[in-house]
């Protein structure tokens, strides 16, 4: 269940893989404030948020931008340790 009050924190990891992949900060506290959890590999969390995109990435036109935060939901503050993004 999202922790709304909860400081969300990205490493530098998530932050490089993050621009690399055409995605915000904004979009994925959003993503984990809003979308519901689930747990992924290594004991970590995850979810799914879609975007109205409608423009180009990587010479093609997608309408959609999914982004999914791999994160820890740690006592104090939620940790992004690395995020994807995909378009369709």
């Amino acid at each position: 269940m999202p922790q709304s009050q909860k400081l969300v924190r990205l490493s530098g990891h998530a932050r490089g893989r993050l621009r690399g992949r055409g995605g915000t900060e904004e979009e994925v506290i959003e993503a984990i404030r809003t979308e519901t959890w689930q747990p992924a590999e290594a004991g970590r969390l995850e979810c799914r948020k879609d975007f109205v995109f409608n423009a180009e990435w990587n010479g093609k036109h997608y309408t959609t931008k999914q982004v999914r935060p791999i994160f820890v939901d740690e006592p104090d503050e939620i940790v992004v340790v690395t995020a994807y993004v995909y378009y369709f």
